[in-house]
C-alpha cells in the first residue's frame, strides 16, 4: 500500500513517473501533428490530388489539389508550428518544466 507522501513524490516535478507522463503527452501531440502533416502534404498533394482537382477555389479557378500541393500545405505547416508551440507551452506549464 502506498502512502500519501509516496504518491506526492511520484507527482514531484523531477520524478521518473512525472517525466514519463510528460513524454507520453508530448509524443501523443507529435503523432497527431505528424499525421496531419502527412495527410496534408502527401495525401492532399499527391494521393488525393485528382479527386481534389475536381473542386476549384472560388474566384481563382485553381484546382484544389494543385493549390494544396503548391500553397495550401505550406499554410497548414505554418499553422501547425504555431499550434504545436502553443500546446507545448501549456504542457510545459502543466508539468512545471516551462522556461520563464
Amino acid at each position: 500500500m502506498t502512502t500519501e507522501s509516496e504518491k506526492q513524490d511520484a507527482r514531484a516535478p523531477h520524478s521518473a513517473e512525472h517525466a514519463t507522463a510528460y513524454w507520453k503527452r508530448n509524443l501523443r501531440l507529435l503523432i497527431i501533428f505528424f499525421a496531419i502533416w502527412w495527410v496534408v502534404s502527401y495525401g492532399a498533394g499527391i494521393i488525393f490530388v485528382e479527386t481534389l482537382d475536381t473542386i476549384t477555389i472560388p474566384g481563382t479557378g485553381f484546382p484544389l489539389g494543385f493549390w494544396f500541393a503548391q500553397q495550401g500545405s505550406i499554410y497548414v505547416f505554418v499553422a501547425l508550428i504555431f499550434i504545436y508551440s502553443s500546446l507545448m507551452n501549456k504542457l510545459d506549464k502543466e508539468f512545471d518544466v516551462h522556461e520563464d
